[in-house]
């Protein structure tokens, strides 16, 4: 068995890092300052969290429990959900569901438990993406096809594990890390 050592230049690859990461932030800001849509998704257990934070701080949407397939590229659908999610909400706020039956109650609230754990972090989403930044791109490859698909410029954390060529802007770095998310 041979083992094969790759010359990797340190400083090289940390510059490459770097240019992508001034690259990537670039394209944000100039997408933010114009008001545009952003979604960050990420959902391994360890990223879950850092998404979260990251994201309340930059007031934007993620997706951190689960990716349903579809979600894009089939938009009417998740916007149908979106409304049916707002408007049950709204009618819990209200209190009107409990002036249902208790079976019917019952079934509207399980409802839109479902609803709040699949689509609660994208609520206030009103179309189609305009970047979409993935933190594992091995994890989240169906979100990755879906965004191929409608042609969103996203952005990737890569690790070894992943192609650079899927993603618009690839940033090299350890994805299982929580200091590199």
């Amino acid at each position: 068995m041979t083992r094969r050592y790759w010359n990797i230049n340190l400083e090289e690859m940390m510059e490459a890092g770097v240019h992508f990461l001034h690259e990537a932030s670039d394209l944000v800001l100039d997408t933010t300052s114009r008001g545009k849509q952003i979604l960050i998704v990420g959902t391994k257990n360890k990223a879950a969290d850092s998404v979260e934070w990251a994201v309340i701080r930059a007031q934007c949407h993620y997706i951190n429990k689960k990716w349903l397939g579809g979600m894009l590229t089939n938009w009417s659908t998740t916007e149908t959900r979106l409304h049916k999610f707002r408007g049950l909400r709204m009618e819990q706020k209200r209190g009107r569901l409990n002036r249902l039956l208790k079976r019917d109650t019952t079934m509207l609230k399980r409802q839109l438990s479902h609803l709040q754990t699949h689509l609660g972090e994208i609520k206030y989403m009103t179309g189609v993406l305009d970047i979409v930044i993935i933190i594992d791109q091995h994890e989240e490859y169906t979100a990755l096809r879906e965004c191929i698909t409608l042609g969103i410029p996203t952005i990737c954390l890569i690790d070894t594990n992943c192609d650079p060529d899927l993603v618009d802007i690839s940033i090299p770095a350890n994805d299982v890390a929580i200091t590199s998310i």
